[in-house]
């Protein structure tokens, strides 16, 4: 478990001024919300055409209630001042009026919701998809860079509340339409009321603005502490690290990393928080004070007689509910703009693109493969490394030819087999097949013919069927060809004795589980090697975890099985490497030998020297 001993890229995490974000960029992140929309859109057209047109509905609603409740008020005062014989009827016309659109009102509004829940699953889903659809054509390499990481962690967040933007968009047409129409009263009696209501709802919007700038500058900033916040919580709880974290007694170090790593981001976020709460509350009195000026104006000229207590009303509720949708459109302004620049993380992980593609016209995979694959001079650097994994690499590995990879951990052994995989494309020199660049060929067609089985195979939390039908996916109800595989690797044994046998959901993770041990994974993860049916198979340390015996029967096995197509293997163990036809001694990245078993022990040179090492240890 790899913790970070340092706290940040500024020697303290989350440090606020690591992403400034100024009002101008704010309003250009408006610019992110038209493929937003799109995207809307796609997840469902007539859900986003029903909550646009609702929403036109509702708001015309709150203005006729207002103005319904002035005539209601007029007419009561009228009637008190005349005979007790005069008529009702109108009056209780404009009552049923009002509770009409007050019901109508209720409904719209949970119409919309509904529509925005529904909205919002169907594009968290959508989007989720795109996400993992994206992710299938980046390179490895990317998934090794912490920026990309950082990056497709923003992308993931926006899979969820990113329709609370939409809701607020819309929701800013919808109280933009209100206010016009609340508006036109406040004009006719006096317009200085609207310069008052800006006056009072400014200074709030300001500090609300200033302070999302702040909150957004902080959550972006910290964005590598919190994945590591995630991982410390997970291996902190985890089956798959409880067995290593109670022999360590690795507990108390997880739990006070959490909470110091936690503890830093709570005291950054307290003080912006409450420079938040304490400015917003006097900018808030202030805008009090300048509605209540206004309701004073009003009072003043009813009490005058220049208007009804029925206008009364109906300008003072103007007044107020102008000024709430002044506010709730100012403030959820400066919530768009945030949504709006956190969307910029969602496509700035679309912008990604991989640097490893099929060519327009790429050549078909040979079949079957004629000459071989020919390594010139290849060497592969890490993005961001000085040191080089391979270097001067240059040798043949002929069809049908078993290539066995041997050297100390680092030397460069399971690079070769991803260059060799085109999981990475050489930084000098070039890899040929049957005479093309690897490069020429499909990628797709490629890696359909190669099947590789890496040590840190997944343990697929599913049913052990699927996780031997991962090798070839496509034929994932081809259960015969599973239990053929399964054979052929030796898992049947472990899965003949499993409750539901190839219906067996195995680890741990979810209802009936069942736990595997090291060796039965290993055999499980081989099916699929087997399962693919390529012309080349590469295993990087298949039989790691298996005994003696076990091992013996996986590479006679294999010997059987593989004959006529090319394989590679990654091992420690010399039993299983001397089987191969021929053997590639690596140090430090770069070719120190190369031969047969006995060839290269008449060398006496580096494997002769660690085979003698080893053998001794079984002496």
């Amino acid at each position: 478990m790899a913790i970070r001993s340092s706290t940040g890229r500024s020697g303290r995490p989350g440090n606020e001024t690591d992403e400034k974000v100024t009002l101008r960029e704010r309003l250009g992140a408006l610019r992110n919300l038209p493929a937003f929309f799109h995207m809307v859109w796609d997840a469902s057209p007539s859900l986003f055409i029903a909550n646009v047109i609702l929403r036109i509905f509702r708001a015309a609603i709150p203005v006729l209630i207002l103005y319904i409740g002035k005539l209601i008020i007029d007419e009561v005062i009228l009637q008190t001042k005349q005979s007790h014989g005069s008529d009702h009827e109108h009056l209780w016309w404009l009552i049923s009026a009002e509770l009409g659109l007050a019901i109508l009102s209720d409904g719209l509004g949970r119409s919309i919701a509904l529509i925005d829940s529904l909205l919002g699953d169907l594009f968290a889903n959508k989007t989720s998809v795109q996400i993992m659809e994206h992710a299938a054509t980046l390179d490895l390499e990317q998934f090794e860079d912490p920026t990309f990481y950082d990056k497709l962690e923003r992308a993931r967040q926006q899979t969820i509340g990113r329709t609370v933007l939409l809701s607020q968009v819309l929701g800013q047409v919808q109280d933009t339409i209100t206010m016009f129409f609340l508006a036109g009263g406040l004009i006719a009696f006096n317009p200085w009321l609207i310069v008052v209501l800006l006056l009072a709802v400014i200074p709030s919007f300001l500090g609300e603005n200033y302070f999302n700038e702040k909150s957004y500058s902080l959550v972006r900033g910290w964005t590598p502490e919190r994945r590591e916040l995630d991982y410390l919580r997970y291996m902190g709880a985890s089956d798959e690290s409880a067995k290593e974290v109670k022999i360590f007694g690795l507990s108390d170090f997880l739990i006070n990393r959490f909470k110091e790593l936690s503890w830093q981001f709570y005291t950054q976020n307290k003080r912006l928080s409450i420079r938040r709460a304490s400015w917003g509350s006097l900018l808030s009195g202030i805008g009090t004070i300048g509605y209540y000026s206004a309701y004073v104006l009003i009072i003043w000229r009813t009490i005058g007689g220049k208007i009804s207590i029925g206008d009364l009303t109906f300008l003072a509720g103007s007044f107020r509910q102008l000024r709430s949708l002044l506010e709730g459109i100012l403030s959820r302004f400066s919530s768009v703009s945030q949504g709006a620049l956190y969307l910029r993380d969602l496509f700035e992980y679309f912008d990604i693109k991989p640097n490893i593609a099929s060519l327009e016209k790429a050549l078909p995979f040979p079949r079957p493969i004629q000459q071989g694959f020919v390594f010139e001079n290849v060497g592969f650097r890490y993005h961001n490394s000085e040191r080089w994994a391979n270097r001067h690499l240059s040798f043949t590995l002929h069809p049908g030819e078993k290539l066995a990879l041997v050297g100390e951990n680092g030397a460069g052994k399971t690079t070769l087999v991803k260059l060799l995989a085109r999981l990475y494309d050489p930084t000098e020199g070039r890899i040929l097949l049957d005479g093309r660049d690897l490069r020429e060929y499909d990628l797709k067609d490629l890696r359909e013919n190669i099947g590789v089985i890496f040590q840190d195979f997944v343990r697929f939390k599913m049913t052990a069927g699927t996780n031997i039908a991962i090798g070839k996916i496509g034929d994932k109800e081809n259960l015969s060809r599973i239990e053929s595989s399964a054979q052929q690797s030796l898992a049947n044994h472990v899965i003949e004795k499993l409750p539901a046998r190839y219906d067996q959901m195995l680890g741990r993770s979810f209802g009936d589980g069942v736990e595997l041990s090291g060796g039965e994974w290993q055999k499980v993860a081989l099916g699929r090697a087997y399962m693919r049916d390529a012309q080349v198979l590469i295993l990087d340390e298949p039989t790691a975890a298996l005994d003696a015996r076990a091992e013996y029967e996986v590479f006679q096995r294999f010997a059987e099985l593989t004959q006529g197509k090319t394989a590679v293997l990654i091992s420690h163990r010399f039993s299983t490497v001397r089987m191969a036809d021929r053997i590639l001694v690596l140090d430090n990245g770069e070719l120190l030998e190369i031969g047969s078993h006995e060839e290269l022990l008449q060398v006496d040179g580096r494997y002769a020297e660690l085979f003698r090492l080893q053998a001794r240890g079984y002496q």
